[in-house]
C-alpha cells in the first residue's frame, strides 16, 4: 500500500504594507520527527531559524510560493493569499515528484487545488505540518525584508517587517511609497494621494 502524503499550507505577510504574501507547503516525514513545531508567531526569531533549517532537512518535501505587491494590488490580498498557497503546493509538488494526497490550509477557505483540501482555522495550532509551513512562510518573508531593508533602510523594515505600525507610518509620510508597497492598501493609497494632491 503506498503511503498517504498529508501536505501543511499556511502563509505569511497578509497584513503588511509592502513585500510579497509569502506560502509555506510541508509534508513531514512520520520517520524523521521534528520536534518543537508550532505556530510560527509564538516562536523567537532564533527558533524560527532553527527549525526552518530542520524542516529543509527532515521534511519529507516543502515549498514556497508567493505572490509580488503588483499582483496582490491587481487581485487583492485574499486572492492573492490563495495563489501563494496553490504555488507552494506546485512547488511542494515537483520536489515531491507528486501532488500530495491531501492539503490542510490554515484558515477558513482553500485554494482551487486539483487534490482534496481541508481549511483548518487556527491549523497552525492544531496541526504539526501547519505549523511548519507557517516557519517556512515566515523565515521566508522575513528573509525578504531584511533585503528590502538593506535596499530601502529608511522605511525600518528590519524592525517592523512592513506591519503598519507608527513608525512606519511615519516613514511612508517622509519618504513616500517605495516600489515594493502595496498601492491598493490604504494608508499607502492615502500618501500617494497626498503627495499627487
Amino acid at each position: 500500500m503506498s503511503l498517504i502524503w498529508i501536505c501543511g499550507v499556511d502563509e505569511a505577510g497578509r497584513g503588511p504594507l509592502v513585500g510579497s504574501v509569502v506560502a509555506g507547503a510541508v509534508v513531514l516525514d512520520p520517520e524523521n520527527p521534528i520536534e518543537g513545531l508550532k505556530d510560527s508567531k509564538k516562536l523567537s526569531a532564533a527558533r524560527r531559524e532553527y527549525l526552518y533549517e530542520q524542516i529543509m532537512v527532515k521534511a519529507k518535501a516543502w515549498g514556497v510560493g508567493e505572490a509580488s505587491p503588483a499582483e496582490i494590488d491587481d487581485i487583492n490580498i485574499l486572492q492573492a493569499t490563495m495563489l501563494a498557497m496553490r504555488r507552494a503546493i506546485e512547488d511542494l509538488a515537483s520536489r515531491l515528484g507528486a501532488w500530495p494526497d491531501k492539503a490542510l490550509i490554515d484558515g477558513n477557505r482553500c485554494p482551487e487545488l486539483p487534490i482534496a483540501a481541508e481549511a483548518i482555522i487556527k491549523g497552525d495550532t492544531k496541526e504539526p505540518a501547519i505549523s511548519a509551513a507557517s516557519i517556512l512562510a515566515k523565515v521566508t518573508r522575513d528573509r525578504q525584508m531584511q533585503l528590502l531593508h538593506a535596499r530601502h533602510p529608511q522605511y525600518g523594515f528590519a524592525q517592523h517587517m512592513g506591519y503598519p505600525t507608527e513608525a512606519h507610518f511615519a516613514a511612508l509620510k517622509e519618504f513616500g511609497a517605495c516600489d515594493e508597497h502595496r498601492r491598493s492598501f490604504s494608508p499607502v493609497r492615502k500618501v500617494l494621494e497626498n503627495i499627487t494632491s
